[in-house]
């Protein structure tokens, strides 16, 4: 899902799309700076899913701060999405 159709579709103005572009952006690169099971291929696409859709559906309940949509998207994804074992 990229995260840039959804917000224009979502009637965000310029200068929020670029926030909210800037806070995926820094929560993916934390995902794959910190080695998590959630970068690995046949994970990857889902957990940027989930990552780009809580903070659409944050900034849409009003938030607007890029660090805490990055904290918010990323403590999301880890209680969220589990695995047990390979990816399939």
């Amino acid at each position: 899902m990229p995260i840039i159709a959804s917000l224009t579709q979502d009637g965000f103005d310029p200068e929020s799309v670029r926030v909210l572009q800037a806070a995926f952006d820094a929560a993916w690169k934390t995902v794959t700076s910190s080695g998590s099971g959630f970068a690995v291929k046949g994970r990857a696409g889902l957990a940027r899913e989930v990552l780009a859709r809580r903070i659409i559906v944050m900034a849409e309940r009003g938030e607007d701060d890029p660090r805490r949509l990055v904290d918010d998207a990323l403590l999301h994804l880890a209680t969220s999405m589990q695995f047990d074992g390979p990816p399939g």
